[in-house]
């Protein structure tokens, strides 16, 4: 029987050979790519995906590295500065910060928009005034509405914000209060304005705050326009205001000057389109312009803990574009705009320059006056907000937008331009008068001085606030100031310096103002010591012997050893001993030790030169 069963054969040595006969190339390792060298450029708010993206590493590397470093982050922690500089040293890169986008300090960063993404944005105008005056009633009729009747005792209690709309054109009206308790808020409204109308009623003229509200107004470098209130009253004087307004520095242009008056009733809407034609005009010559496509910033007007809405905040959006999701972060605190409504009630998706709307989502109450700026990361704003938290603890203590005469060479020493600002309160409008004009003839050479406000009567809270927004000192000449102010000037660090003869004050004044200039010193040597003996301590260094031979010597004198007549090294004294005990001076005729700093190289026979610096005095 044939056998079918197929026939192997067995392997030969050929066929025990690869087919390929490069078969052992595809074992061999692949060559090893050098990891990239790019420096890590570090901004606030950076993750480990960031970093990973800007130095072109893999996501796990970074991981790995800090790992390395005892730091066990995933790919969406946020690092600090330390930690990425930390992180650059173990990778073996150069570590940069972005200084460009410092976001930590965001009030501070200059934005150069192109000129063709400006586009004409709607003026933002402050009414101002002396309380009852008509300002909220101006508003009511510019409006249409009853804000007024609506108003505890009909006096505006906090800042609001309205649009109108004006000949297609819109203009957005901030309503200050005007009583003299909301003096601070009316300097946050001057603040924020480009235009500020100044109500004046016809029937009383100038009162206090009306010049407070002027102060405020020229503080803020904005354009003023007068609206003379209340001309339809049968005491109406409209031209005795002129007269007392111009006294102020505001001359009306039809007695030559350059400030707008317009006469209008609020009450009957009288000359109202024609302060508005008014303020169109004043804005058409100023052209004001924003570019509305950047990330939107611009400041807070109001802000309050709502009970079913949570924190709120009232925004005048000053560039950009608000929309409803962004990210932001306002003062010192952040969130993510959840809903936005209009001066109406009304809910709208995107607020443009010059609007002003109320939003929350916020994760805490921000205080009125703080700037806000969108972003696009939430981690980010996070973490800029925790950042500038912890910054605004540490200088809680620090009061930096106030001054006093002892704090004005501080400044100076710190580069900043030598400017003194008082305000004066007098007993009297000729005392006023005559120590204004004393104090503008103090001449000294690189120092400044401005005469902010002179004003009779006593010192008062209003005084104080007014002095803080303009880091002035407060003289008060003849005038008291109670207990309950000087506390109250005490707690915003504001000076308050009283006198009863005015060539004390001016001496005061000027000695101040020269303080402001930087001191001239020269070194001038006070004692020398024969150096007899030395002695070597472990680990402090050589100890001079030293007889004193002429003058005395301090511990903190400048220190010049001298052998052989040629000085061979100059620096300060470490230690200064009589005995075993230390000392502040040692004089002529006495033995004691002395030790220079970073300077052992001491031997007997060394002169030791003593030296202090003295401030070159002004001869008058």
């Amino acid at each position: 029987m044939q056998n079918n069963k197929p026939q192997y054969k067995q392997n030969s040595k050929k066929n025990n050979q690869p087919r390929n006969k490069n078969f052992n190339t595809y074992n061999k390792p692949k060559p090893v790519q050098p990891l990239p060298k790019l420096p890590l450029i570090y901004a606030d708010g950076m993750t480990v995906g960031d970093i990973a993206e800007v130095t072109k590493r893999s996501t796990a590397d970074i991981i790995k590295s800090l790992m390395m470093l005892g730091i066990m982050a995933n790919q969406t922690q946020s690092l600090d500065r330390d930690t990425a500089e930390l992180l650059a040293g173990e990778l073996k890169i150069e570590f940069k910060v972005d200084e460009s986008k410092d976001f930590t300090n965001f009030e501070k960063i200059e934005y150069i928009d192109d000129p063709k993404d400006l586009v004409s944005r709607p003026p933002v105008v402050t009414i101002m005034g002396h309380v009852d005056h008509g300002k909220t009633t101006l508003l009511d009729t510019i409006r249409n509405s009853r804000v007024v009747l609506s108003e505890a005792g009909g006096i505006t209690q906090a800042i609001g914000a309205y649009s109108v709309e004006r000949n297609g054109k819109k203009i957005t009206f901030i309503d200050t209060p005007g009583h003299a308790a909301f003096t601070e808020m009316r300097a946050r409204g001057a603040k924020i304005t480009d235009i500020v109308v100044l109500v004046v009623a016809a029937d009383d003229g100038v009162m206090p705050q009306t010049k407070e509200a002027i102060d405020h107004a020229k503080a803020s470098n904005c354009p003023i326009i007068v609206a003379i209130n209340k001309i339809d009253k049968n005491n109406a004087n409209p031209d005795r205001a002129k007269t007392e307004l111009s006294e102020l520095g505001l001359l009306p242009e039809e007695w030559g000057g350059t400030v707008p008056f317009v006469g209008i009733s609020a009450l009957k809407g009288t000359n109202v389109p024609l302060l508005l034609d008014t303020i169109q005009l004043v804005a058409e010559v100023e052209e004001y312009k924003a570019n509305p496509s950047r990330d939107a910033t611009g400041y807070v007007i109001e802000s309050k803990l709502d009970k079913s809405k949570g924190p709120t905040a009232t925004l005048l959006v000053k560039a950009g574009t608000l929309h409803v999701s962004d990210v932001v972060v306002v003062g010192n605190v952040w969130g993510k705009v959840r809903t936005m409504t209009n001066d109406l009630g009304k809910q709208v998706r995107q607020a443009f320059p010059s609007d002003a709307v109320s939003i929350t989502g916020l994760s805490e109450v921000p205080q009125a006056g703080d700037q806000f700026l969108v972003f696009k990361d939430e981690r980010q704003a996070r973490s800029i907000s925790e950042t500038r938290t912890q910054r605004a603890k540490q200088e809680s203590q620090a009061k930096t937008n106030v001054v006093s005469l002892d704090q004005l060479f501080k400044q100076s020493a710190e580069g900043e331009v030598p400017e003194l600002n008082l305000m004066l309160k007098t007993d009297t409008s000729g005392s006023a008068e005559a120590m204004k004009g004393s104090l503008e003839k103090i001449d000294v050479n690189g120092a400044k001085l401005n005469v902010i406000r002179a004003s009779v009567g006593p010192v008062t809270e209003t005084d104080v606030l007014l002095a803080q927004a303009s880091r002035a000192v407060i003289i008060a000449f003849n005038v008291i100031a109670l207990a309950n102010v000087k506390d109250f000037a005490k707690s915003k660090g504001v000076d308050i310096r009283s006198y009863n003869i005015i060539y004390k004050l001016l001496e005061d004044i000027e000695a101040a103002m020269k303080g402001m200039l930087a001191p001239v010193y020269e070194d001038k040597v006070c004692g020398q010591a024969e150096v007899r003996e030395t002695f070597k301590v472990t680990k402090l260094g050589t100890i001079a012997g030293s007889y004193v031979t002429d003058g005395f010597v301090r511990r903190n004198c400048i220190v010049e050893v001298i052998r052989e007549g040629i000085v061979i090294y100059t620096g300060k004294l470490s230690s200064l001993r009589r005995f075993k005990d230390d000392v502040k001076e040692v004089k002529q005729g006495f033995d004691c030790g002395i030790m220079v700093q970073n300077f052992n190289d001491i031997k007997v026979g060394d002169i030791m030169q003593f030296s202090i610096t003295e401030e070159v005095k002004d001869e008058e």
